[in-house]
């Protein structure tokens, strides 16, 4: 990408062309300096690429699934009025009167150049659209910066101060972060330890270990969290003060398109949170008998026509296996229902993808090994995306058990070892679903062992 950076006053002649300017021109790499792509940009002006850049979103974005009705439209608004433009002799540009007017292009013209575009904006729009932001300019940068400071590239952390404050973090406790991911969460518990405080972390997914830090009272787990009290053993500690267990799929692994997690582009069936683990969506897809994969879309996915998915897909892959997952929404596209497509696929993808990693077991596992290890007074605090999830955790909270049934002992006492401290679960604001609307399935929960 060319990394284009600044902004430029012109103005365009009585035919529409405009000389690029010497500073601007000379940011592009020789190969760039003559030929450009323009469109329309997704606000009110028009967007130049330098033609290899261009080519190279474009090769990206005819990988994207186009059965899918959001991708197509997405695609066609990309290359919304696309024209192919070269510097003349004197080193200008002639903008196509019909995209001048799309935008209300006249003479003074601002170029505002950013990474690997340039948007044109007549001037005085450009200046009233920023004067209409700047009084939100504060609360942008401050979201902004919290952003690169605790890498959310690699995932946005859902309800992240509410899950926080849940663990009442005593300076010099002991707390686990069982999802560690991006590490958004982990870094703030850590940040509230002193020195004599440790922080242990989980995450099976090697791509996580490359946010880990060195420090000496913080230690990285590559492990499933079903195995947390075996690890804690081998590091000498028998109880905690806290666990955070941030559930499900992180957006790292959804936007690694070769993880075949998403349902937005076409990926080999894959689908391993750890991808040392011998079964893969490939192996439930192709090997699974019939009955076996309408369990898995009926108990995991939830879904209505589970036995004519499943009837449907061992009739395909008579013909030849089933490699990607642009081939799986393919052959089950007639029975995604109309405008609600999205949520089908994802509820196909969401019961393959417990199944491979056997989510609703370890989550059992992991509660009940939290349960013994936790101090008494100890918080464990837990943010499901789905019923799946939530109902197993809503159930220990409440009843000690997962089936939701209360046990009691000899004397009918109620057995179970921890005290919800909410009664409803903390879901997020308008505000949060907004800025990220994963969030809005969220549900936190949190819970104290008891005495």
């Amino acid at each position: 990408m060319a990394g284009l950076v600044g902004e430029f006053e012109v103005k365009l002649d009585e035919k529409g062309r405009f000389l690029l300017p010497s500073g601007l021109r000379k940011q592009l790499p020789p190969a760039s300096q003559r030929d450009f792509m323009l469109n329309k940009g997704f606000e009110d002006c028009l967007t130049l690429y330098p033609l290899t850049d261009w080519e190279q979103i474009s090769a990206k974005l005819s990988k994207l699934n186009l059965f899918k009705p959001q991708n197509r439209m997405f695609y066609r608004l990309f290359h919304q009025g696309a024209k192919q433009l070269a510097l003349d002799n004197a080193g200008r540009l002639l903008i196509p009167t019909s995209h001048m007017e799309r935008v209300g292009l006249v003479s003074e013209v601002m170029l505002i150049a950013y990474n690997d575009r340039i948007e044109i904006w007549d001037k005085s729009k450009y200046f009233n659209m920023i004067e209409g932001n700047m009084a939100d300019f504060a609360d942008l940068a401050d979201e902004v910066i919290w952003t690169m400071e605790n890498n959310t590239d690699y995932h946005i952390p859902v309800l992240f101060q509410e899950s926080i404050d849940a663990l009442a973090i005593k300076p010099n406790g002991t707390y686990v972060d069982v999802t560690f991911g991006g590490g958004g969460h982990a870094r703030a518990i850590f940040n509230q330890l002193s020195p004599e405080g440790k922080l242990i972390v989980f995450d099976q997914d090697s791509d996580a270990k490359k946010n880990a830090w060195e420090a000496p009272n913080f230690h990285f787990v590559a492990a499933n969290f079903a195995f947390l009290k075996n690890h804690l053993q081998l590091l000498r500690i028998n109880h905690v003060d806290g666990i955070l267990a941030d559930l499900g799929v992180s957006s790292h692994q959804f936007d690694k398109g070769e993880r075949g997690f998403s349902i937005r582009e076409s990926a080999p069936l894959d689908m391993r949170m750890n991808q040392q683990s011998g079964k893969s969506a490939h192996h439930v897809v192709n090997e699974y008998e019939e009955h076996e994969l309408i369990r898995i879309f009926r108990n995991y996915g939830e879904l209505k026509n589970a036995r004519g998915v499943a009837s449907e897909i061992i009739r395909k892959r008579a013909d030849g296996p089933i490699e990607t997952t642009g081939d799986l929404m393919h052959l089950l596209e007639r029975f995604a229902p109309k405008f609600k497509d999205h949520k089908f696929y994802a509820q196909v993808f969401q019961a393959i993808r417990i199944e491979v990693n056997q989510e609703l077991q370890v989550l059992e596992d992991m509660l009940t090994q939290a349960a013994d290890v936790l101090a008494p007074g100890g918080r464990l605090v837990v943010i499901s995306y789905h019923s799946l999830e939530d109902r197993p955790v809503k159930n220990f909270m409440k009843r000690g058990s997962f089936s939701g049934e209360i046990e009691k002992d000899f004397f009918g006492n109620v057995q179970k070892p921890l005290t919800e401290i909410v009664r409803h679960p903390i879901v997020s604001s308008d505000e949060e679903n907004e800025r990220n609307p994963r969030a809005r399935s969220a549900k936190l929960r949190i819970a104290e062992k008891n005495a």
